[in-house]
């Protein structure tokens, strides 16, 4: 039994690492979200190609099982980068690294929440100086938002 987990492992792992390779452009994930790629991409390929080319032991299906579930990872992780990135798939802004601007929302002002959580100003404008250090934040979004901490204290 922990052998059969043990093996899901490494071959998720190493289908969504192929994946990762196959599909150009910067995807910083996990190994455990590699590994969740691969298992995921064997479930579905994998499972489509053994209904439509057989699941014996001959290398000819075996090739397509393996070939389909790369392919299947390849498209998870593409549907990934297009709908929880919200990255483009091709052109030059696939080729940027993705922003974390949806888990920064807070401080940059989304709608109905307030501008971070704790009450430590100096602690916030040092996760606003970090964020724009990293290039989150533009120059402009920078100072908006150092302005209006520094307002409210």
């Amino acid at each position: 039994m922990l052998g059969a987990i043990i093996q899901v492992l490494i071959s998720g792992f190493v289908i969504g690492a192929l994946a990762r390779w196959a599909v150009p452009g910067p995807d910083p994930m996990s190994v455990p979200m590699t590994i969740l790629l691969g298992v995921f991409g064997s479930f579905i390929g994998g499972g489509i190609a053994a209904a439509i080319f057989g699941a014996q032991q001959d290398s000819g299906s075996v090739f397509a099982i393996l070939i389909g579930s790369i392919v299947a990872s390849m498209v998870l992780l593409i549907g990934y980068r297009r709908f929880v990135q919200k990255r483009p798939i091709t052109g030059p802004e696939a080729h940027r690294p993705p922003s974390d601007r949806a888990r920064f929302a807070t401080l940059l002002g989304a709608p109905g929440r307030q501008i971070g959580r704790t009450d430590d100003v100096d602690d916030q404008l040092r996760k606003l100086s970090e964020l724009h250090r990293d290039g989150v934040l533009t120059d402009e979004e920078f100072k908006a938002k150092k302005a209006e901490l520094l307002a409210r204290s």
